[in-house]
């Protein structure tokens, strides 16, 4: 990202993201046409929904809005020099654009790198907020189905389905943990580990006619680097505040659940818990942007196949969560762009205090 592209993008590229687009939207709306309904209608699904209460409206957007303020610490904690200003504006912009836009992931990334680089930092600092926060996600979202697990079989809610989604996450969770053992073992491993990834992906490129991976030895020799200097000293305010994000918007569910009346005899908080862990291991899985209708589908098809919780109230628990954490995130992030664009002051050349870049600067002109 931090290099010119050698040639335009030509029409082809553009036109296979049309067409992943187009089957994104057919996927969507199969499943709130079609695969929906299969478990209550539209109708009864809206009669539940108006039994909120105002009351219960406000705590569940007071949950909202902690849960979206635990984002931007777990950001912050990733990036010394951000602050929780930037750190929001960063934050929502770029979950805006990944949750609206084709193959908007990539473009999300992009963005970061585009505000950060605006506001001072450099192009290494800006991949290794994305690494780091992208480790960190994907461990936690890897290890909650195994504490789900544990807890079904404490609690004595053991139930197949879920088990067996739990089991898929430990072999992931296992595998992922060699990989970045791999890495941090030495700089050397760490460039045969890159060079092995950039070979795989040379290939992979190769199937859809494009040309080779960049060599990634040495990017992740430099990752390694300075992913040691962050880690050693924020490895423990990264861990809590990427756990209490996900904690915050389990807690956004639960209370959809509870206002829509489905009780703790229907489907009790660990059952949910683990559906929910389930539903954090689909949203790896870039179907659609931000995961609409497939994790919707996901949440509601776990819920529903526990005991005989009413559908139709489970169904608006799960619309009324993902609006609140899917849905108010797009237009909270085009707030959060024009402040980004308006705010030149935030603007700078050289790295902010307190970056990393600014202290290894430190480090050798006293060296």
């Amino acid at each position: 990202m931090t290099e010119a592209p050698s040639r335009p993008a030509g029409r082809p590229g553009r036109a296979k993201q049309i067409v992943w687009f187009v089957l994104g939207v057919l996927i969507v709306i199969a499943i709130f046409v079609f695969a929906i309904p299969r478990f209550a209608d539209w109708g009864e699904v809206w009669t539940a929904m108006k039994t909120l209460t105002i009351i219960e409206l406000w705590t569940l957007v007071a949950a909202t809005i902690f849960n979206l303020y635990t984002y931007w610490l777990a950001n912050k904690a990733a990036l010394p020099g951000l602050g929780i200003a930037r750190s929001a504006v960063v934050t929502q912009t770029g979950t805006s654009v990944a949750n609206t836009v084709p193959a908007g992931g990539a473009v999300a990334v992009g963005m970061t790198y585009a505000i950060l680089s605006s506001w001072g930092f450099t192009g290494a600092e800006a991949a290794l907020f994305v690494g780091v926060t992208g480790v960190w996600n994907s461990f936690t979202k890897l290890a909650l189905p195994v504490v789900a697990l544990g807890l079904l079989v404490v609690t004595g809610h053991a139930n197949p389905g879920l088990v067996g989604a739990a089991a898929v996450g430990i072999v992931a969770l296992v595998v992922a943990i060699v990989v970045l053992t791999l890495v941090f073992r030495s700089s050397a491993v760490a460039r045969r580990v890159g060079a092995s990834i950039g070979r795989v992906l040379t290939r992979l490129r190769r199937l859809v006619r494009k040309g080779p991976a960049p060599d990634l030895g040495e990017r992740a020799v430099e990752f390694r680097r300075k992913t040691i200097v962050l880690v050693e000293r924020r490895w423990l305010k990264l861990t809590w505040t990427t756990l209490l994000s996900h904690v915050a918007l389990f807690v956004v569910l639960l209370l959809s659940l509870r206002h829509m009346g489905v009780s703790e005899d229907e489907v009790s908080t660990v059952e949910a818990f683990a559906v929910f862990a389930f539903a954090r291991l689909l949203s790896a899985i870039p179907i659609t942007p931000g995961g609409v209708g497939v994790i919707d589908l996901g949440y509601i098809g776990g819920l529903s196949a526990i005991h005989h919780a009413e559908s139709a109230h489970i169904i608006a628990a799960v619309l009324i969560f993902r609006v609140l954490t899917y849905g108010i995130q797009i237009p909270l992030g085009g707030a959060t762009y024009f402040i980004w664009r308006a705010r030149t002051s935030w603007r700078r050349d050289t790295p902010p205090p307190g970056s990393i870049s600014a202290q290894l600067e430190s480090v050798t002109v006293e060296g």
